[in-house]
């Protein structure tokens, strides 16, 4: 089994530890906002390190919608590169954890309803787009 590495921002492996030790019970929202998020456990494509990314949740009936936002920054996330590298993720929401696999949205026509789901669900994706320069990656998980 792989090693797991915790993320190097206190808060986000805060977040994960106690998603995790709850149960999912606590630690299901974005700091005091009260929006929930769900724990995606993935594969780091340069180490093959365990890793674990708190993101919000975006759900379409039995698919999550990933936003690779990281507050607008120029720079996708890391976790983006992993899930392009390797498809197969855990996704754990509240007490529910499944293995699911992962698509990165690619067709505008799809990728503007996810958007706009995705900005329904967490309105500050707006202002990350506007933000930067990149399109922000959009990924479906799907059992």
């Amino acid at each position: 089994m792989a090693e797991y590495i915790p993320s190097p921002y206190n808060w986000v492996r805060e977040q994960v530890e106690l998603y995790e030790t709850s149960g999912g019970t606590k630690g299901t929202t974005l700091k005091d906002t009260g929006l929930p998020v769900v724990i995606v456990t993935h594969r780091g494509n340069k180490t093959g390190a365990i890793r674990k990314t708190p993101l919000m949740r975006v759900k379409q009936g039995d698919t999550y919608i990933l936003v690779g936002s990281q507050g607008g920054a120029p720079t996708d996330p890391a976790w983006v590169q992993n899930l392009r590298a390797d498809p197969h993720i855990e996704l754990r929401d509240e007490t529910i954890v499944r293995p699911m696999r992962v698509r990165e949205v690619k067709d505008a026509e799809e990728r503007g309803h996810l958007w706009l789901l995705a900005v329904a669900a967490y309105p500050p994706y707006a202002d990350y787009q506007a933000r930067t320069k990149r399109q922000i990656p959009i990924f479906v998980a799907e059992p």
